[in-house]
C-alpha cells in the first residue's frame, strides 16, 4: 500500500512511470526481433512487406537492425523516464541545491570513507581544528570539556543545574554542514541590560533541547540534526563538576574562570567532586579511533579536565588510535607563562599517564615581530619548540606552519587539518622520530 502512494494525483510520477513501461515495452520489442522470436512472425512479415513496397527488396537482416533501433529508442524513453523521475524527486527535496546534487553525494560518500577521528579538549581552538578536519572525514567525534564557568555558559550551569553549554554548541557549529545564516543564529548573543543580555542563542537552544528530552547527550544529538553536523559531539561526563587548580606555592584556586586571574604557577589541576563519570559514547569513541587529538586550546582549562573525567585518559592510553597533542602557538597568560613545548607535552602525560602522546604537532612558521610585540605587551610570547626535551619524553613531534597571523594569531582551519591528517595518514605511533610537513 505504501508503494501506491507514488500513484497519488499531484505526485507528478504517473507519467513517467508510463514513459518507462513505453521504453521497456519496445526493448523487449526490440529484442525479440534480434533474436527472431518464433511468436513474432506476423510483426517480421509486416516489416518484411513494408520494407518490400519501399525499396523493392528485403534482406532478413534489416529485422535485426530494425530491432536493435527499437532497442534504442526503447532505452532513450527509459533514460528518459528515469532522468525526469528523479529531477521531480530532487526539486521537492533539494530546490536550491539540485544541480550540486552530484557533488554532495560524491562528497559524503567519500568523506564517509575517512578515519575515524576523536578530538579532545574545548575552547575555541577545538572549534578551529573541527571547521578544519570536516572536510577530511565525517566520522569524526568531538569529546568535550564541561568545566566551563563563566559568561553565558556559567550563568546557564548555575540557573539550570546542567553542564556548561558553550564549548559545546562551539563544536556543533564547527562541525555543522548548514546554511550561513544558522551559524549566525547560534552564535548570537543577546545586548541590552535585560535578563538574556550576554546569552547566546545557541546556548538557550542546547539548554531549552536539554529540558525538552531530559538528557543533554540526546539534546545535543537532536541539536545536530538541526545543524546537520558531520560528526558527533558528546560532553565528557554530564556529572556537574567544578576545575581546582593546585599551585606551586600550595595554595588551591577553586573555578576554572579563576585559575587564570591569580597569575601563578600550576602545579596540578584536579576535578571536584573527584571521582566523575564519563559519557559511555565518548569512552567508546575513543576506543574505536584511528586518530586521537588533544588540543588545541588552553592546556589546563581546556585539555586537562577531559583528561580527568574517570576513564577518558585510560580509554586514550589504551586505544590502537595515533595520539596527537596540538601544541599551543602562544603562551598563556596566568596560565602556561614560560612554558617550553616539552612542559606543555610533561603537563599531560604528567595528569593523563605516560602513554597518552605519540606525536606533538608545533608550529614552525615565523611570527612577524610587529604581531610578538602585540603579544609581549599583553603577556605572551610564542612557544620555544625545545627537540630534545620533547624527544626525552618518549614522544615524537611534526613541524609545520599551521597558524594564520591577522589582527591575532590563530590556528589556521585548513594548514591545521592538513597537516594533522598527514600524521593520522602517515605516522605509526611506534616510530617516535621527527617528521616534516611540506
Amino acid at each position: 500500500m505504501h508503494l501506491l502512494k507514488w500513484l497519488y494525483p499531484g505526485m507528478k510520477f504517473k507519467r513517467w512511470l508510463l514513459l518507462f513501461s513505453a521504453g521497456v515495452m519496445l526493448v523487449s520489442l526490440g529484442l525479440a526481433l534480434v533474436f527472431n522470436y518464433k511468436y513474432l512472425d506476423a510483426i517480421e512479415e509486416a516489416i518484411f512487406q513494408a520494407v518490400y513496397l519501399w525499396k523493392g527488396t528485403y534482406d532478413y537482416s534489416t529485422t535485426t537492425i530494425i530491432g536493435i533501433l527499437v532497442v534504442v529508442m526503447g532505452g532513450v524513453l527509459m533514460l528518459a523516464a528515469t532522468r525526469y523521475v528523479i529531477r521531480s524527486v530532487i526539486m521537492v527535496l533539494l530546490p536550491d541545491n539540485s544541480e550540486r546534487l552530484v557533488d554532495i553525494i560524491y562528497e559524503k560518500r567519500r568523506l564517509g570513507k575517512g578515519p575515524n577521528v576523536a578530538v579532545v579538549g574545548g575552547g575555541h581552538g577545538l572549534s578551529v581544528l573541527l571547521r578544519g578536519i570536516k572536510a577530511a572525514t565525517t566520522n569524526v567525534t568531538a569529546v568535550v570539556t564541561v568545566a566551563d564557568d563563566g559568561g553565558s555558559s556559567g550563568r546557564l550551569r548555575e540557573e539550570f543545574g546542567i553542564i556548561p553549554p558553550g564549548d559545546l554548541r562551539n563544536c556543533l557549529v564547527a562541525l555543522a554542514d548548514t546554511e550561513p545564516l544558522m551559524e549566525k543564529l547560534f552564535q548570537y548573543r543577546f545586548k541590552g541590560e535585560t535578563e538574556l543580555a550576554g546569552h547566546s542563542f545557541g546556548n538557550l537552544f542546547i539548554a531549552a533541547m536539554n529540558e525538552v528530552t531530559g538528557d543533554m547527550e540526546q539534546a545535543l544529538q537532536e541539536s545536530s540534526k538541526v545543524l546537520a553536523v558531520k560528526g558527533q559531539v558528546l560532553p565528557a561526563s554530564k556529572d556537574h563538576v567544578r576545575l581546582d587548580a593546585i599551585m606551586e606555592d600550595g595554595t588551591v584556586v577553586e573555578g576554572e574562570s579563576r585559575i587564570p586571574e591569580v597569575h601563578k604557577r600550576i602545579k596540578r589541576v584536579r576535578l571536584f567532586p573527584e571521582k566523575v563519570q564519563p559519557v559511555q559514547s565518548a569512552l567508546d569513541a575513543l576506543t574505536n579511533a584511528d586518530a586521537i587529538i588533544l588540543g588545541p586550546g588552553s592546556l589546563y582549562t581546556s585539555i586537562m579536565p577531559n583528561l580527568l573525567v574517570d576513564g577518558v585518559a585510560d580509554a586514550i592510553r589504551k586505544s590502537k588510535a595515533i595520539k596527537i597533542y596540538i601544541c599551543n602557538v602562544m603562551s598563556q597568560p596566568g596560565e602556561t607563562d614560560g612554558y617550553t613545548a616539552s612542559m606543555h607535552a610533561k603537563a599531560i602525560i604528567d595528569h593523563g599517564g605516560k602513554g597518552i602522546i605519540d606525536y606533538m604537532l608545533v608550529n614552525d612558521a615565523v611570527i612577524s615581530p610587529d604581531m610578538q610585540d602585540y603579544y609581549a605587551s599583553k603577556g605572551a610570547y610564542p612557544v620555544e619548540v625545545d627537540e630534545d626535551a620533547i624527544n626525552a619524553l618518549g614522544v615524537g613531534f611534526v613541524k609545520a606552519d599551521i597558524i594564520n597571523e591577522n589582527e591575532v594569531i590563530r590556528h589556521d582551519p585548513d594548514k591545521l587539518s592538513k597537516a594533522v591528517m598527514n600524521m593520522v595518514y602517515h605516522l605509526q605511533p611506534s616510530a617516535l622520530k621527527k617528521f616534516e610537513v611540506k
